[in-house]
């Protein structure tokens, strides 16, 4: 089929839970994709900060290919020697002294929401509430859109489930008193992605971890956007000089093989024994494989300080825009996790930028989002930069 075809036969057969832009992919290698006419793009994008080795990473496909000619799947009533050393590979590079497999970044929040409610039923005398922040996402399972603070993605779906509540991100002080005689825990990302890259003050971040401990209760980061060196560091949590008491992570988990996980310490995840929670799919064999050789790759020597650095030369080439073009409100970020807000609308932005061979992302409407692979390069920043130079002018 060309494209045409391939088009019509998606809007005819796939529900419309997207507005897809009007290209169709065939082949990427790095941080580079083309579409089925022959079409070279720069990806910005890297499937929602999914592929952050690029698209087909050597390393990434020998992992996938030996496994997939060895072992796909088995249930997780047996072991799996891909599971176990991926997940001794997170507790070694982390905080967390256990872990549990899963397939994505909702279903790795539904656990973390889980297993509050039941360390808060067994050990907080039956306290259930989670205080989630405004302007946040965690997922669009029924649990984790009510945990998410845009009532936009609430709206259709009522009843919602009970039991949370939402506060101003980056407000240590409303935070304090919305904590109530029910909350089990705080659920927030450390910087809010989907949100339109929100960053929070140096502090805060410690300042919800002293609540939290004061309060007796937990403290749950969604890393599924900021974690596994997006931001220049293994995990968001480490720039700010706390460690929560669990973690989810998923998105450049498997470097686009889907897997996710939610990571606790050995206190919290005690709540959890067998028939408490599970994942038909979760820590399969193939997903782990691409998964230890995404961290691998990821913890070679040099590859999060160059994403810090990149990070830095990409801010630094977006705020040089803002000279030129005055709607440019702002650029703000962590490695390459990166916002540029606009003062206009940014969709006309995206799709200007696409047909010019550059994918970009808009989130809140107006604040364009670059999460590009890891190995980016700066010729291709260069290139984006030209490219909004040009749009901006238009």
């Amino acid at each position: 089929m060309n494209k045409e075809e391939l088009i019509a036969a998606s809007e005819k057969n796939i529900i419309g839970t997207y507005r897809r832009q009007p290209v169709v992919f065939v082949r990427g290698e790095g941080a580079h994709l083309w579409d089925i006419e022959g079409k070279e793009y720069i990806d910005f994008v890297a499937g929602i900060a999914v592929c952050s080795l690029g698209h087909a990473h050597p390393k990434v496909v020998e992992a996938i290919c030996r496994q997939a000619g060895t072992l796909t799947h088995v249930s997780n009533l047996y072991y799996t020697e891909p599971q176990v050393r991926f997940a001794g590979m997170l507790v070694e590079n982390s905080f967390a002294d256990r872990v549990f497999f899963c397939n994505s970044g909702a279903e790795a929040n539904e656990a973390a929401i889980k297993l509050a409610r039941k360390y808060g039923h067994d050990n907080l005398g039956g306290k259930y509430e989670i205080l989630t922040m405004k302007g946040s996402f965690h997922g669009r399972t029924l649990a984790a859109i009510t945990a998410t603070g845009q009532e936009k993605f609430h709206v259709g779906f009522s009843p919602l489930p009970e039991g949370f509540r939402y506060v101003p991100f980056n407000d240590a002080q409303a935070l304090e008193k919305c904590v109530s005689e029910k909350t089990c825990a705080v659920l927030l990302e450390p910087i809010q992605g989907e949100g339109g890259v929100r960053m929070p003050d140096e502090n805060y971040l410690k300042a919800v971890r002293e609540i939290c401990d004061r309060r007796g209760i937990l403290m749950i980061l969604d890393e599924v956007q900021t974690g596994m060196g997006r931001t220049g560091k293994l995990f968001g949590y480490e720039h700010y000089g706390v460690t929560p008491d669990i973690m989810t992570l998923a998105k450049a988990l498997g470097n686009g093989i889907p897997a996710g996980a939610l990571a606790a310490t050995e206190t919290v995840s005690a709540v959890f024994g067998p028939g408490t929670h599970a994942s038909t799919f979760g820590g399969n064999p193939l997903a782990m494989a691409a998964a230890i050789a995404t961290l691998e790759t990821i913890l070679e020597d040099g590859f999060l300080e160059r994403c810090r650095t990149m990070g830095e030369y990409l801010q630094e080439r977006l705020w040089s825009l803002r000279k030129d073009h005055p709607v440019v409100q702002d650029v703000r970020g962590k490695g390459l996790l990166v916002g540029m807000d606009l003062s206009v609308e940014g969709n006309s932005t995206v799709k200007a930028c696409l047909e010019r061979g550059i994918l970009i992302n808009c989130t809140f409407d107006h604040i364009l989002r670059m999460v590009p692979p890891l190995v980016i390069s700066k010729q291709d920043v260069d290139r984006l930069v030209q490219v909004l130079d040009e749009v901006l002018e238009r």
